[in-house]
């Protein structure tokens, strides 16, 4: 199981690193307080998207990204030891205590990824379910760049990853030199981005309001969750049925930073960038023109959601603003500055751009992304009647509820400070964040994504708007001649939330406890006794349902964060988001998965498996159907290798080579 002390040990060497690093590129670019907080997000987006192509090339090794931090850390200093730009905004630091709060507040997504032990089993926490993305970051510390696809053996050429992965790669990149598992590593990660998220908008509140305490209100409005839990005193469900639709995964900062924080480190890479460029078309520089190329690619790279149609909808939106609203002498180099950043951008994601545009080829749907506004009401309204009041109902119900401390008053501080009689860069700054959150705002409610059986585009475009209008609350309720009003429309929203907010804390770090937890508890045996007989880069075979019940989805958890090797099939709910397989065959593949492993397998399907599928070694325990009606005993494609009574079957392909480890 995954140890807090290891995964500490990656959260303090993350954020130690990518700060440092981020900071000595930052000061030279940005304000000192804004330096100061998007250090950490500055750090981590340069130093993944440029060293992802260099290890490509020379290799993915231990010591060569201790060889590369190295590098990285003596250039950091020798940056630190130049005088640091002038700046004669008078801007107040990040006080310590703010970063303290910040850090505990990073802990509660970071915990419900970690197992909860209790007496004879162990439970997970919902969000978990969502980090069964682990496999990837085992994947590649054990086999390397470029990434293999974990979830399924026969996908794409040499089962190569369609999957926007360099948030995991980063995590791969601390798990590699420190011999922690990749569960680990992803949890230190999940702590990190909300602390670099956290740090970024506290820093921004700052510069922007021109006081320390905007800091600690960041966290403050950060930590709020949704009005569910209140409303729910009143119509009696957390769901708010039959009046709203179900909830989906819709929702604010706190929730999404432990569900999908990949998407959360994109939105503050877009967060970022906007500054960047409004910053550019201030004062035009190459250190800034490259910095903002790799922010945006770490965005891309990390959310094609997030990072790609959300950051290119609110870069059009703002360019044309920018222009008109800098001098007339600059507006040619801001421009052509721009131009040169796109394509180089552009020249660097090329491999992930072309990884999903062949995925979205491969699933064989010709419209990933389509026209279609968020549903919000429930069954309670007639179906005709609930479509027209949908288009209302998001701005007017749905926002208000899951972003009640910072929708409202952060709209209005957005407005006010257009409004106001701001110096040019910070106006520039406010009106290129607006461009971010009306653009994350409208795509959640009018684009939708058809990839799986979520509208992924409209649960994660949000977050770069929740995350602005976290620092614009923040900064209004203390700046702005309607701070009062935005204080009290903030604070109250908080006060509301908060019920909710401590009955999330409270499931992140209990779980969900199942029966299933008592078997869970004793297959990390099993997954060291698969690994004697399946060499780094076997594929294992075992049922995709096999304890289902641990998260509200069957994701083959224990396969994902134990077992430490790629699967030649690891279940629908896995596939559907990394194999790029059409609805048809994923569904088909699915099925004869299952009935294997119920025991009704034919001669074809095991001959498949072996053959088609590259499964070199399967996995059969009592809980499958198939203990009592084995059919790889007779099997002339396997040989059974390992049978501990009560436990497991281990069998192995016979063309496979069983040099495990």
């Amino acid at each position: 199981m995954a140890s807090p002390v290891n995964a500490a040990l990656c959260a303090l060497l993350a954020a130690g690193f990518w700060s440092l690093l981020g900071y000595a590129l930052s000061r030279h670019l940005l304000p000192r307080v804004l330096a100061m907080g998007a250090a950490p997000v500055v750090g981590w987006a340069a130093h993944s998207a440029a060293t992802l192509p260099i290890f490509f090339l020379i290799g993915f090794s231990p010591l060569a990204v201790v060889v590369g931090a190295a590098l990285c850390i003596a250039v950091s200093v020798a940056s630190l030891r130049l005088a640091a730009i002038s700046d004669a905004e008078v801007a107040p630091a990040i006080p310590w205590w703010a970063f303290v709060a910040a850090a505990v507040l990073a802990l509660v997504p970071a915990v419900a990824i970690l197992p909860k032990l209790a007496p004879g089993a162990v439970h997970l926490a919902d969000p978990t379910f969502d980090h069964a993305k682990i496999a990837m970051i085992d994947a590649m510390t054990r086999q390397g760049l470029p990434p293999v696809d974990p979830v399924f053996g026969a996908a794409g050429p040499h089962g190569a990853l369609f999957y926007y992965y360099l948030w995991h790669y980063s995590a791969a990149e601390l798990a590699l030199p420190l011999h922690v598992s990749g569960w680990e590593a992803d949890i230190g990660l999940t702590w990190f981005t909300a602390f670099a998220s956290l740090s970024l908008l506290m820093g921004l509140a700052g510069w922007l309001s021109k006081r320390s305490a905007a800091a600690i209100w960041v966290v403050g409005f950060a930590a709020a969750a949704s009005l569910r839990a209140v409303l729910s005193w009143i119509f009696g469900s957390y769901a708010l049925e039959p009046f709203l639709a179900p909830p989906t995964g819709f929702a604010g900062w706190l929730f999404q930073a432990a569900w999908a924080p990949q998407h959360l480190m994109s939105a503050s890479c877009v967060v970022t960038a906007m500054l960047l460029i409004a910053r550019y078309a201030q004062r035009q520089s190459v250190l800034l023109l490259l910095t903002l190329v790799l922010v945006v690619v770490a965005a891309f790279e990390s959310s094609t959601y997030v990072g790609g149609i959300t950051f290119a909808i609110a870069a059009l939106a703002a360019a044309p603003l920018l222009l008109a609203a800098i001098e007339p002498a600059r507006r040619l180099r801001f421009f052509v500055g721009m131009a040169v950043a796109a394509v180089l951008a552009i020249c660097l994601a090329a491999p992930f751009l072309n990884n999903q545009l062949m995925a979205v080829g491969a699933r064989g749907d010709n419209n990933p992304i389509v026209l279609r506004h968020f549903a919000v009401l429930g069954t309670f309204f007639p179906a005709a009647f609930r479509r027209a009041l949908d288009w209302p109902a998001y701005w007017l119900v749905l926002l208000p509820i899951e972003l009640p401390a910072t929708y409202v008053a952060g709209v209005t501080a957005l407005v006010a400070m257009l409004r106001s009689g701001a110096p040019p860069s910070e106006k520039l700054a406010t009106t290129a964040l607006a461009c971010l959150a009306a653009a994350g705002l409208l795509a959640s409610w009018l684009l939708a994504s058809t990839l799986g059986d979520n509208n992924d585009l409209g649960l994660r475009a949000v977050l770069p708007a929740a995350a602005v209008l976290i620092a614009a609350a923040a900064a209004g309720m203390l700046l702005l001649p309607r701070r009062a009003a935005i204080a009290a429309t903030a604070i109250g929203g908080l006060i509301l939330s908060l019920p909710d907010t401590a009955a999330m804390i409270r499931s992140n770090v209990d779980g969900t406890p199942t029966p299933d937890g008592a078997v869970f508890a004793q297959t990390p045996e099993l997954w060291t006794a698969m690994r004697r007989y399946a060499a780094p880069t076997a594929r294992v075979a075992n049922n995709p349902l096999f304890l289902q019940d641990l998260t509200p989805w069957p994701g083959n958890m224990s396969w994902a964060l134990l077992a430490n090797r790629s699967s030649c099939f690891a279940g629908r709910e896995l596939a559907l988001a990394l194999a790029p397989l059409s609805d048809d065959r994923r569904e088909a593949i699915n099925a004869q998965f299952v009935r294997v492993f119920d025991g009704e397998a034919t001669a074809d399907d095991l001959s498949d498996m072996a053959k088609k599928y590259a499964c070199d070694v399967v996995v059969i325990v009592p809980q499958d159907k198939a203990w009592s009606h084995d059919p790889f005993a007779s099997s002339p494609d396997y040989r059974l290798a390992d049978n501990r009574d009560g436990r497991w079957r281990i069998y192995v392909a016979v063309r496979a080579d069983p040099a495990g480890r």
